[in-house]
Formats: C-alpha cells, sequence, structure tokens
C-alpha cells in the first residue's frame, strides 16, 4: 500500500536592512527569523568571516510562491550573543584608538597620505587602513609600527576621491543622502558626453558632487534621454512643414517638442510638437551629399570615453 507524502512547507524569508557601522552605506540581507526587530544586533556572513551589523530597517516577507529569486547582499544568519555584542562594542572603540594611532604616527613619519577610515575584522584576522594620497606614498616604516602595535595582520589600501567620499557621507546639491553612501556598491563612468545628451548647463559647480567629480545621478536618465532624441529631429535638420522650410536648432526631449527657425528670417521661432514633427516623412529630412557614405564599423559605446575617476 502507498503511502500519502505530503510535501514540507518551505520556510520563507524575510529582508532586512543592515549597518555594519553608524552612518555607513545600509546593506540588504535574507533570513529565515521573522521577528527581529530595528536596532538588534545579527550576525551577517560575508567572504572572509561572521561580522556583527545593526538592523536599520525591515523589508517585505518572502514566500516560496514568489518565483523571482530577490537579490541581497548577504545573509543574515542568528542573533548576536551578548558577549558578541559586547566584543562589537569594543571593536568600535579600537578601531576608533587605532586610527588616533596610525594619524599620529602619519604626522610623525611627515607622510603625504590623509586616512579616511580603520576597518577590523570581527576575528582579528586583519586590520585595514583606507587613505587617499596623490602620490605614491612608502608607507613600510608605518606598517612596521601598527604590526608591533596591533600584532596582527595589517593592510594599508589606497582610495579614490569617490570612495572617499562614499565612506564620509554627507548631503547632495539634491538636499538627500549621497547616493555612493546610501546605494551605490559600484561606481559607474560618467562622462561629460551624459550631460550634454541631457542638455545641462556644463558649469563645473552644477554638474559635480562634493567629491569634484561628475555626478553619479548623471547616469541615471542619460539612457532616456539618448533613446528619445534618436526618435526626435536633430539641430541642423530641415523640416518641410505646410510647404515652409524650417531648421532645428533645439530640441526639448522632456516636452518632446523642437524648436525651429525660417532660414529666411531667422530672428523668427517656431516650436513644433512631437504631433506635428512626426508628420515629416524621411523626404522632408535633409538628403545626405552624394558620394559621402557612412563607413560600417562596430557602434560606438561611452566605454572608450573618460570616466570621472
Amino acid at each position: 500500500m502507498q503511502q500519502d507524502q505530503t510535501a514540507e512547507p518551505q520556510p520563507t524569508e524575510k529582508i532586512y536592512k543592515i549597518r555594519f557601522r553608524v552612518k555607513e552605506q545600509i546593506f540588504s540581507a535574507a533570513s529565515q527569523l521573522q521577528n527581529l526587530k530595528t536596532g538588534e544586533v545579527v550576525m551577517i556572513q560575508t567572504d572572509h568571516s561572521l561580522e556583527p551589523a545593526i538592523v536599520v530597517g525591515l523589508g517585505p516577507q518572502i514566500g516560496p510562491e514568489v518565483n523571482h529569486p530577490v537579490k541581497t547582499t548577504h545573509a543574515l544568519q542568528r542573533r548576536a550573543s551578548r558577549d558578541e555584542i559586547e566584543k562589537y562594542e569594543r571593536l568600535i572603540e579600537r578601531e576608533q584608538d587605532a586610527f588616533t594611532f596610525c594619524q599620529q604616527h602619519i604626522e610623525k613619519q611627515n607622510l603625504s597620505m590623509k586616512l579616511i577610515r580603520v576597518e577590523r575584522y570581527f576575528n582579528g584576522s586583519k586590520i585595514i587602513f583606507y587613505f587617499t594620497a596623490e602620490n605614491r606614498v612608502d608607507f613600510r616604516q608605518l606598517v612596521k609600527d601598527l604590526v608591533q602595535e596591533f600584532r596582527t595582520r595589517v593592510e594599508m589600501r589606497q582610495i579614490g576621491v569617490r570612495h572617499e567620499t562614499k565612506m564620509l557621507g554627507g548631503l547632495g546639491c539634491c538636499g538627500l543622502e549621497l547616493c555612493c553612501a546610501s546605494f551605490i556598491n559600484n561606481f559607474a563612468p560618467v562622462s561629460i558626453k551624459m550631460a550634454k545628451e541631457q542638455n545641462l548647463p556644463l558649469n563645473p559647480l552644477k554638474i559635480s558632487g562634493i567629491c569634484n567629480r561628475l555626478l553619479c545621478c548623471l547616469t541615471y536618465e542619460y539612457p532616456t534621454y539618448r533613446d528619445l532624441k534618436k526618435e526626435m529631429p536633430r539641430p541642423g535638420k530641415k523640416l518641410i512643414i505646410e510647404g515652409k522650410t524650417y531648421k532645428v536648432v533645439q530640441q526639448s526631449v522632456l516636452e518632446e517638442t523642437v524648436t525651429a527657425i525660417d532660414p529666411d528670417n531667422p530672428e523668427v521661432s517656431r516650436v513644433f510638437t512631437r504631433k506635428e514633427w512626426e508628420s515629416v516623412t524621411p523626404k522632408n529630412l535633409r538628403p545626405a551629399k552624394p558620394g559621402r557614405t557612412r563607413k560600417k564599423g562596430p557602434p560606438k559605446t561611452d566605454s572608450n570615453e573618460n570616466p570621472s575617476e
């Protein structure tokens, strides 16, 4: 006789927002624990060992009926024990002491470097010193002093100004927390072409962040502007509308309009709506000059452009 086999219910997972240090970037972590509260200290599995973190937000609950996988940056293992919480509090104090000690030796040795942050592994296997410098720095004696003081592996990691801003945090020109300090994990290349494509003023003060690099948010709407502009008549094209010839001088992507002038009377301009310029057939556009054909080749990409860092 065949016994009825009932499938065991699959456990549901809950998404939590975590932060490894105060005022640092927020990450997401999935766990089968359902009753965690904001402010609790939990243990997170990282690429080197378990690290303590603080729950700073509660996310949705993911059940087995969800077909698509939910991407999270970390896996939440369990609550931290009382001893681990006390060790975590001492860890933060030891990082601050290590920062002060390293800064004193940097000044003592007159090294041209700026210390940004100290990060110590919870298991004590390594301590990382993040710094910025304009030129190459000989910090061999500094490393010897640090190893002698802390009796553990020491790593000096040089970072750029964008990563420095990401670590220090702050508010952007929009009044919100910096994107790099809140949710950006990997910096994408940003080029001046993105600002031109969005008709932004090429004033460095208006399109640069507090790191003095091009704003990361220039990449958000760039694909939309680029795709919409491909459908619109470009500046310099000639349109024949209602039997009259106009020359396009400006595009307004958000309004989906183009501004054109009468070549015979350049002082007079006219704005054409999408419905009007879409009615223009290809024969109304300015024909290509004879004898000049475009060579076929791979499409141009933004990878050849100089990023902001």
